[in-house]
């Protein structure tokens, strides 16, 4: 099997595997196939069925390279394996390429909420120290 150029999956030595199946083999599998291999939570929720945002969402990600979404609770199916995906992180839209190793996650894991923050030095008056401290 000769790879795209074009294909946006990472370069490896060894072929990726999710619990001893390529990206090609998970593909072929049907629903119930494929929640078998899943972990328990996202088992569950395919057990009940995905919303009708959750299969719109889907139909555009196997038609388009390209898909904005606010759906941060979509579980990474196998489809969606080397396309792009925009996702909503409450402010903007932060673009993830779909790898192998992210089938099972949920989108949201990968457009995080909050930024990190870094504290400056204490100003003038911060403690109850620094009124002594003269200006200048």
């Amino acid at each position: 099997m000769a790879k795209k150029s074009g294909s946006r999956l990472p370069k490896r030595k060894e072929e990726f595997t999710y619990r001893g199946l390529n990206v090609e083999e998970l593909n072929k599998l049907n629903t119930d196939e494929l929640m078998a291999l899943l972990p328990a939570r996202q088992r569950r929720r395919m057990k009940r069925g995905l919303t009708k945002d959750h299969r719109r969402l889907l139909s555009k990600v196997k038609d388009r390279d390209v898909v904005r979404t606010h759906l941060r609770d979509m579980i990474v199916l196998p489809e969606m394996v080397g396309k792009t995906i925009e996702i909503y992180n409450g402010k903007t839209f932060n673009k993830v390429d779909i790898m192998p190793e992210m089938i099972g996650h949920y989108l949201g894991e990968y457009s995080q909420t909050r930024g990190r923050v870094s504290h400056g030095s204490a100003g003038v008056g911060a403690t109850r120290s620094s009124r002594f401290v003269p200006l200048k």
